[in-house]
Protein backbone atom coordinates (compact mmCIF):
# COMPACT_ATOMS: atom_id res chain seq x y z
CA UNK A 1 0.00 0.00 0.00
CA UNK A 2 1.04 3.44 -1.15
CA UNK A 3 0.13 6.23 1.96
CA UNK A 4 0.29 10.17 1.19
CA UNK A 5 1.30 12.24 3.67
CA UNK A 6 0.32 15.90 3.17
CA UNK A 7 2.16 19.43 4.94
CA UNK A 8 -0.38 21.26 5.04
CA UNK A 9 -0.12 24.32 6.41
CA UNK A 10 -1.44 27.46 3.72
CA UNK A 11 -0.34 29.15 1.47
CA UNK A 12 3.68 27.80 1.53
CA UNK A 13 2.90 25.05 4.56
CA UNK A 14 5.56 26.71 6.53
CA UNK A 15 6.44 24.04 8.88
CA UNK A 16 4.68 24.20 12.05
CA UNK A 17 3.39 22.26 14.95
CA UNK A 18 0.53 21.09 13.14
CA UNK A 19 2.80 19.85 10.47
CA UNK A 20 5.16 18.07 13.47
CA UNK A 21 2.46 16.83 14.68
CA UNK A 22 1.25 15.30 11.11
CA UNK A 23 4.59 13.69 10.82
CA UNK A 24 4.73 11.99 13.95
CA UNK A 25 1.90 10.42 13.59
CA UNK A 26 2.45 8.97 10.32
CA UNK A 27 6.17 8.30 10.75
CA UNK A 28 6.39 6.74 14.43
CA UNK A 29 4.36 3.34 13.81
CA UNK A 30 4.48 3.02 9.84
CA UNK A 31 1.35 0.68 9.76
CA UNK A 32 2.38 -2.67 8.19
CA UNK A 33 0.43 -2.63 5.66
CA UNK A 34 2.34 0.44 4.30
CA UNK A 35 5.17 -0.61 1.43
CA UNK A 36 6.18 3.20 0.32
CA UNK A 37 4.91 7.14 1.85
CA UNK A 38 4.87 10.30 -0.41
CA UNK A 39 5.64 13.11 1.08
CA UNK A 40 4.09 16.08 -0.41
CA UNK A 41 3.09 19.65 -0.24
CA UNK A 42 -0.86 20.98 -0.18
CA UNK A 43 -1.38 23.78 -2.62
CA UNK A 44 -0.11 24.65 -5.87
CA UNK A 45 2.74 27.41 -4.39
CA UNK A 46 5.28 25.03 -2.40
CA UNK A 47 6.31 21.76 -1.17
CA UNK A 48 7.61 23.96 1.72
CA UNK A 49 8.79 27.25 2.57
CA UNK A 50 10.40 26.44 5.68
CA UNK A 51 10.57 26.53 9.03
CA UNK A 52 7.56 28.74 10.71
CA UNK A 53 9.39 29.92 13.62
CA UNK A 54 6.00 31.39 15.49
CA UNK A 55 4.38 28.08 14.77
CA UNK A 56 6.08 26.11 17.32
CA UNK A 57 4.02 27.68 20.62
CA UNK A 58 4.35 25.73 23.42
CA UNK A 59 8.10 24.52 22.73
CA UNK A 60 6.88 20.61 22.47
CA UNK A 61 4.98 18.13 20.30
CA UNK A 62 1.83 16.50 21.90
CA UNK A 63 2.51 14.43 24.77
CA UNK A 64 6.54 13.37 25.16
CA UNK A 65 7.34 14.18 21.57
CA UNK A 66 9.96 16.42 21.02
CA UNK A 67 9.54 19.66 19.20
CA UNK A 68 11.16 20.80 16.60
CA UNK A 69 12.07 19.82 12.95
CA UNK A 70 15.19 17.52 13.33
CA UNK A 71 13.39 14.68 15.80
CA UNK A 72 10.72 14.55 13.17
CA UNK A 73 13.62 14.47 10.15
CA UNK A 74 15.31 11.79 11.67
CA UNK A 75 11.84 9.84 11.92
CA UNK A 76 11.42 10.09 8.10
CA UNK A 77 14.55 8.92 7.71
CA UNK A 78 14.68 5.84 10.27
CA UNK A 79 11.34 4.94 8.78
CA UNK A 80 11.34 1.13 7.64
CA UNK A 81 9.71 2.02 4.00
CA UNK A 82 10.92 3.87 1.19
CA UNK A 83 9.77 7.44 1.60
CA UNK A 84 9.42 9.24 -1.74
CA UNK A 85 9.10 13.51 -1.94
CA UNK A 86 6.85 14.64 -4.15
CA UNK A 87 8.45 18.36 -4.62
CA UNK A 88 6.94 21.58 -6.49
CA UNK A 89 7.25 25.12 -5.96
CA UNK A 90 9.69 26.20 -3.08
CA UNK A 91 11.37 23.88 -1.01
CA UNK A 92 13.63 26.04 1.31
CA UNK A 93 15.06 25.79 4.55
CA UNK A 94 13.04 23.32 6.91
CA UNK A 95 10.87 22.42 4.81
CA UNK A 96 14.32 21.29 2.03
CA UNK A 97 15.92 19.63 5.28
CA UNK A 98 12.53 17.24 5.87
CA UNK A 99 12.81 16.41 1.48
CA UNK A 100 16.26 15.65 2.08
CA UNK A 101 15.71 12.90 4.91
CA UNK A 102 13.61 11.05 2.26
CA UNK A 103 14.89 8.58 0.56
CA UNK A 104 13.84 9.86 -3.38
CA UNK A 105 13.09 13.25 -4.52
CA UNK A 106 11.15 13.93 -7.58
CA UNK A 107 11.01 17.96 -8.21
CA UNK A 108 9.28 19.09 -10.86
CA UNK A 109 11.10 21.72 -13.12
CA UNK A 110 9.08 24.57 -10.82
CA UNK A 111 10.95 23.84 -7.64
CA UNK A 112 12.60 26.48 -6.05
CA UNK A 113 15.34 25.25 -3.72
CA UNK A 114 17.55 27.20 -1.21
CA UNK A 115 19.13 27.28 2.09
CA UNK A 116 18.63 30.27 3.53
CA UNK A 117 19.99 30.28 6.87
CA UNK A 118 23.29 31.34 6.55
CA UNK A 119 21.64 34.51 4.81
CA UNK A 120 20.43 35.24 8.30
CA UNK A 121 23.49 34.54 10.44
CA UNK A 122 22.62 30.99 11.08
CA UNK A 123 22.82 27.22 9.70
CA UNK A 124 20.51 24.54 9.18
CA UNK A 125 20.00 22.93 12.33
CA UNK A 126 17.75 20.26 11.83
CA UNK A 127 20.18 17.95 10.02
CA UNK A 128 20.67 19.50 6.78
CA UNK A 129 24.57 20.29 7.31
CA UNK A 130 24.84 16.27 7.58
CA UNK A 131 22.18 14.91 5.26
CA UNK A 132 23.46 17.31 2.73
CA UNK A 133 27.27 16.32 2.74
CA UNK A 134 26.36 12.89 2.44
CA UNK A 135 24.68 13.58 -0.72
CA UNK A 136 26.60 15.94 -2.24
CA UNK A 137 30.30 15.61 -0.90
CA UNK A 138 32.17 18.78 1.36
CA UNK A 139 32.85 20.41 -1.78
CA UNK A 140 29.30 20.85 -3.38
CA UNK A 141 27.80 21.56 0.21
CA UNK A 142 29.86 24.36 0.80
CA UNK A 143 28.77 25.89 -2.44
CA UNK A 144 24.67 25.62 -2.20
CA UNK A 145 24.96 26.74 1.57
CA UNK A 146 26.89 29.69 1.21
CA UNK A 147 27.28 30.37 -2.35
CA UNK A 148 24.03 28.77 -3.87
CA UNK A 149 21.36 31.48 -2.62
CA UNK A 150 18.16 29.97 -4.37
CA UNK A 151 18.58 27.28 -7.37
CA UNK A 152 16.19 25.28 -9.54
CA UNK A 153 15.61 21.78 -10.25
CA UNK A 154 18.52 20.92 -12.58
CA UNK A 155 21.11 22.61 -10.70
CA UNK A 156 19.96 20.45 -7.60
CA UNK A 157 19.91 17.19 -10.27
CA UNK A 158 23.31 18.02 -11.22
CA UNK A 159 24.70 18.37 -7.41
CA UNK A 160 23.01 15.16 -6.26
CA UNK A 161 20.12 16.63 -4.02
CA UNK A 162 17.38 15.45 -6.50
CA UNK A 163 16.72 12.25 -7.55
CA UNK A 164 14.65 13.31 -11.09
CA UNK A 165 13.37 16.19 -12.16
CA UNK A 166 10.10 16.07 -14.07
CA UNK A 167 7.89 18.84 -16.03
CA UNK A 168 5.65 21.40 -14.62
CA UNK A 169 3.19 19.75 -12.03
CA UNK A 170 4.11 16.19 -12.88
CA UNK A 171 6.09 15.56 -9.24
CA UNK A 172 3.23 13.85 -7.71
CA UNK A 173 2.58 11.58 -10.56
CA UNK A 174 6.10 10.52 -11.02
CA UNK A 175 6.52 9.87 -7.40
CA UNK A 176 3.80 7.32 -7.69
CA UNK A 177 5.08 5.72 -10.07
CA UNK A 178 7.97 5.12 -8.06
CA UNK A 179 6.30 3.91 -5.24
CA UNK A 180 4.21 1.35 -7.80
CA UNK A 181 7.64 -0.26 -8.92
CA UNK A 182 8.91 -0.09 -4.77
CA UNK A 183 5.27 -1.86 -4.35
CA UNK A 184 6.19 -4.70 -6.43
CA UNK A 185 9.47 -5.67 -4.78
CA UNK A 186 9.89 -7.96 -1.86
CA UNK A 187 8.74 -5.51 1.51
CA UNK A 188 11.31 -6.87 3.86
CA UNK A 189 13.97 -7.25 0.80
CA UNK A 190 13.66 -3.60 0.20
CA UNK A 191 13.64 -2.08 3.66
CA UNK A 192 16.90 -4.31 4.66
CA UNK A 193 18.34 -2.87 1.61
CA UNK A 194 17.23 0.83 2.66
CA UNK A 195 18.60 0.05 6.40
CA UNK A 196 21.34 -1.26 5.05
CA UNK A 197 22.70 1.67 2.70
CA UNK A 198 21.78 4.12 5.29
CA UNK A 199 24.55 2.77 8.14
CA UNK A 200 27.14 2.23 4.99
CA UNK A 201 28.57 5.58 4.89
CA UNK A 202 29.45 5.00 8.87
CA UNK A 203 30.39 1.33 8.65
CA UNK A 204 34.17 0.11 8.22
CA UNK A 205 34.57 -2.24 5.57
CA UNK A 206 34.25 -5.10 7.75
CA UNK A 207 31.53 -3.92 9.45
CA UNK A 208 29.44 -3.35 6.08
CA UNK A 209 30.03 -6.69 4.92
CA UNK A 210 29.07 -8.00 8.00
CA UNK A 211 25.73 -6.53 7.64
CA UNK A 212 25.52 -7.18 4.21
CA UNK A 213 25.65 -10.90 4.88
CA UNK A 214 23.66 -10.52 7.95
CA UNK A 215 21.28 -9.46 5.76
CA UNK A 216 21.43 -11.92 2.95
CA UNK A 217 21.04 -14.94 5.08
CA UNK A 218 17.65 -13.39 6.46
CA UNK A 219 16.09 -12.70 3.49
CA UNK A 220 17.35 -15.96 1.91
CA UNK A 221 15.62 -17.50 4.29
CA UNK A 222 12.17 -16.19 3.79
CA UNK A 223 9.22 -17.26 2.23
CA UNK A 224 8.98 -14.61 0.07
CA UNK A 225 12.54 -14.77 -1.44
CA UNK A 226 11.74 -18.43 -1.61
CA UNK A 227 8.30 -18.00 -3.49
CA UNK A 228 10.00 -15.42 -5.90
CA UNK A 229 12.91 -17.62 -6.96
CA UNK A 230 10.50 -20.33 -7.70
CA UNK A 231 8.84 -18.36 -10.24
CA UNK A 232 12.11 -17.03 -11.61
CA UNK A 233 12.86 -19.99 -12.19
CA UNK A 234 9.58 -20.90 -14.19
CA UNK A 235 9.67 -18.08 -16.27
Amino acid sequence: MIETVWLDNPPVNAVNSGIIETLWNAFENVSPDVNVVVLRGKGERAFSAGADITGFVGGAAEGDRPAGIQPVADLIEAAPVPVVAAIHGYCLGGGLELALATDFRVADETAVFGFPEVSLGIIPSSGGTYRLVRLVGPGRAKELFLLGGRFDAATGLAAGLVTEVVGSGAALDRSLELARQLVELSPLAVSLTKQAIDVMPGASREAGILIERLAYAMLAQSEDAKARADDWSKS
